[in-house]
């Protein structure tokens, strides 16, 4: 799964690295993004603009907003099956910018040390999403909401949990986004571990636990 993620880079190197997708939102520097705070995400609305989102996917159907704390992860298989999330699997996708995400790992004395996950070329990257939006009953109240989706691990994951966000590659983007309903079966490739290659972690500090914390101290390896 993934709980807690980072979007560090800078706007400037955001647009370099995605060149297909557009920036109104002021972004700053992220070290510890954690479900129900604001996500930079893009929806395949055929518009290809980043936008907040809020990090954990409340249906449109829903009464009360809190029901999407609990759905910050989508298991990949089960997509075309769970209520919440088939209907957006088909028509509403997103990319979840990133450029690193931790895992927490229990050690022999029963504590969880998080390790910090990222690209070799420590570049920005995507998770796979969904998205809705959500209007409250009285109708005072509209977001849009978001969730990760998250596979198998691959070899080097595995050694830190079994589960693994997945990460879509920028040849893929525009599939993923395509705005017309897809049926399950045509972006069941897409969701497979990431290659073990393209990935390095390292342990990090417990300052990260608590979400409070947000700032450079969160990924310096200790």
């Amino acid at each position: 799964m993934c709980g807690r993620y980072t979007l560090t880079a800078e706007m400037s190197i955001l647009a370099e690295t995605f060149p297909l997708f557009s920036f109104s939102e002021i972004h700053s520097p992220r070290y510890n993004i954690a479900p129900t705070q604001p996500v930079l995400a893009v929806a395949n609305d055929g518009k290809y603009r980043a936008d907040n989102f809020r990090w954990g996917l409340v249906p449109h159907w829903a009464k009360d907003p809190s029901i999407g704390n609990r759905m910050i992860n989508a298991r990949s298989e089960t997509l075309a099956e769970k209520p919440s999330f088939r209907t957006p699997y088909r028509k509403r996708r997103c990319l979840i910018l990133t450029d690193g995400f931790y895992e927490w790992v229990k050690i022999k004395d029963g504590t969880k040390m998080p390790f910090y996950l990222r690209m070799n070329s420590n570049r920005p990257f995507t998770f796979a999403g969904l998205w809705e939006q959500w209007r409250s009953p009285d109708g005072s109240t509209s977001f849009r909401s978001c969730t990760i989706v998250n596979t198998a691990a691959n070899q080097f994951m595995s050694q830190l949990h079994h589960r693994m966000p997945v990460i879509i590659k920028p040849e893929d983007h525009e599939r993923w986004l395509d705005p017309k309903d897809r049926l399950p079966d045509e972006l069941a490739d897409l969701l497979v571990p990431y290659p073990d290659d393209d990935l390095t972690g390292y342990i990090v500090s417990k300052w990260v636990n608590s979400p409070r914390n947000d700032g450079p101290d969160c990924i310096i390896p200790i």
